[in-house]
């Protein structure tokens, strides 16, 4: 390779590095917006139930599921939500009630949790409701970074890494319960591939590169 080649090879490979890495497999999303997958849904140790009763508000609150699976609510006392589909588990709760008060209006909401990481203000575990959709996830989590790259988010579970390519209107329409998200997901903002950042870092190597050409050549 001439001399004088050098140089731009060097930027070329700094170019391509900060460009660089593969995307993982897709996540397969739901097919039908609207779809409901509340069926499918169960509690998971550490989730939250968002109970309100109208009218009695001494049994309003958030009552953790604990790691037996057991869910403790007031004068109800406890109920084991392993296996409970969402819709089962509100249909339990309500008939405990209706035992209780012949007139009752029961809201009861589930909180999954699921842990926002990556480029964005606060990353961390969120109680999330399955009616949120993605942008009010990462609103949870302070919003994102200005090296933040939300067109191609990550989907961690059991281990294995997604692919989460939603565009803008997905993003802010579509919610988690549609999109197949469930407690104990992952959901990684990742870094953009080229920042303003890497930019002066790269002009910077780049200048430090001609530097040492010209000296030493």
């Amino acid at each position: 390779m001439p001399r004088a080649a050098i140089p731009c090879a060097l930027a070329a490979a700094l170019l391509l590095a900060a460009c660089g890495g593969t995307r993982p497999p897709a996540f397969q999303i739901n097919p039908s917006r609207g779809a409901d997958t509340a069926g499918i849904l169960v509690l998971q140790p550490g989730d939250v139930v968002r109970i309100q009763v109208f009218g009695r508000a001494e049994h309003n609150g958030e009552y953790p599921v604990d790691e037996n699976y057991i869910l403790l609510l007031p004068v109800i006392g406890e109920l084991d939500v392993r296996n409970l589909t969402v819709p089962q588990l509100r249909a339990r709760i309500r008939e405990e009630y209706s035992r209780l008060y012949t007139q009752s209006f029961v809201s009861i909401i589930p909180l999954f949790r699921v842990a926002v990481l990556g480029e964005v203000v606060r990353p961390g575990l969120m109680s999330a409701d399955p009616t949120m959709t993605v942008f009010d996830l990462l609103a949870m989590a302070g919003g994102l970074l200005p090296t933040g790259r939300s067109g191609d988010l990550r989907l961690i579970r059991d281990g294995n890494t997604y692919s989460l390519a939603l565009n803008a209107q997905s993003l802010a329409s579509a919610t988690l319960r549609e999109l197949g998200v469930r407690s104990g997901d992952q959901m990684i903002v990742p870094r953009k591939r080229f920042t303003h950042d890497d930019f002066i870092l790269g002009l910077t190597a780049l200048n430090t590169i001609l530097l040492a050409y010209t000296v030493f050549r």
